[in-house]
């Protein structure tokens, strides 16, 4: 079953328009989530608001937002204020500016959605825009109000589709020079870089998500298990830190290890090489 759309609007290029719908490539879903609890009854526990002066629970139909001014005053904003002020949708993404895929800082990139065809009579306009995109390794930059937000969304060509990212805004994203220039500055000598490099040389490889593991997930599934099963969870295994003493000692260990990896890898592919010879 398809999952169901999250938005639905137009993809255009210039006349060129598209129905399309937006489904979220990130679920949280899958992850495990907990109740609160009362300890003695076992109950689940529900949230009041209550008056930060009084200590007396506060209606829902009392509650409205408030912004707190420098000087300690409150402005308060009526939910029908809030509404008006927010930018009406016209539920179209137009993509008025190209840029080239590699252009922009990842740092910027916030959660990603699939760009779909709304139904068949888009597929072909949609094909249309995506292979032009894919031919010219070019990305498009759209704006569109997504969760009552203007939101910027980098827009570009993935597997046999397209992947729309929306994008932090300018002044939510910190300049790195006020952590980075206090790094000091360390001339790296000639060996050193080379070992360096040797390293990543014998661990390059390509990315699969597949292989990371969200361990809290892990653990906390094992624990749920144990306690469902009347058992002690297993002891997470511990980590070993070496303290590094000397740099240029650790770096040729770690040369050692990988170059001895690679060649036991090596080694054991032509054993199953020649098991699938002598089986053929």
């Amino acid at each position: 079953m398809a999952a169901r759309a999250i938005w639905r609007g137009h993809l255009s290029v210039g006349e060129l328009v598209c129905p399309v719908t937006l489904h979220g490539a990130a679920s949280e879903g899958e992850r495990i989530s907990f109740h609160i609890i009362n300890r003695d009854t076992g109950h689940r526990v529900r949230r009041r608001y209550v008056d930060s002066e009084t200590g007396r629970p506060v209606e829902d139909e009392d509650i409205v937002k408030g912004y707190e001014t420098p000087d300690g005053d409150c402005v308060i904003l009526e939910p029908e204020e809030i509404k008006a002020a927010v930018p009406k949708s016209d539920k179209r993404l137009e993509m008025q500016t190209f840029i080239a895929c590699d252009d922009v800082d990842t740092t910027f990139f916030e959660r990603p959605y699939f760009v779909a065809p709304a139904d068949s009579h888009a597929a072909e306009a949609y094909a249309l825009i995506r292979e032009a995109m894919e031919e010219k390794k070019v990305a498009g930059l759209a704006r569109t109000v997504l969760f009552r937000r203007v939101r910027t969304l980098l827009l570009r060509p993935h597997e046999e589709g397209i992947i729309a990212t929306t994008l932090n805004f300018d002044y939510e994203v910190r300049d790195g020079t006020e952590i980075f220039d206090e790094i000091s500055e360390i001339r790296v000598s000639g060996e050193m870089l080379d070992l360096a490099r040797h390293i990543i040389e014998t661990k390059m490889g390509q990315f699969d998500p597949s292989e990371f593991e969200d361990r809290y997930e892990q653990a906390v599934a094992e624990l749920v298990k144990a306690k469902l099963a009347g058992r002690k969870p297993k002891k997470p295994r511990k980590i070993e830190t070496g303290k590094v003493t000397d740099l240029m000692e650790a770096l040729r260990r770690s040369a050692g290890a990988g170059a001895g990896a690679k060649r036991g890898k090596t080694k054991a592919t032509g054993r199953e090489a020649g098991q699938r010879r002598k089986a053929g």
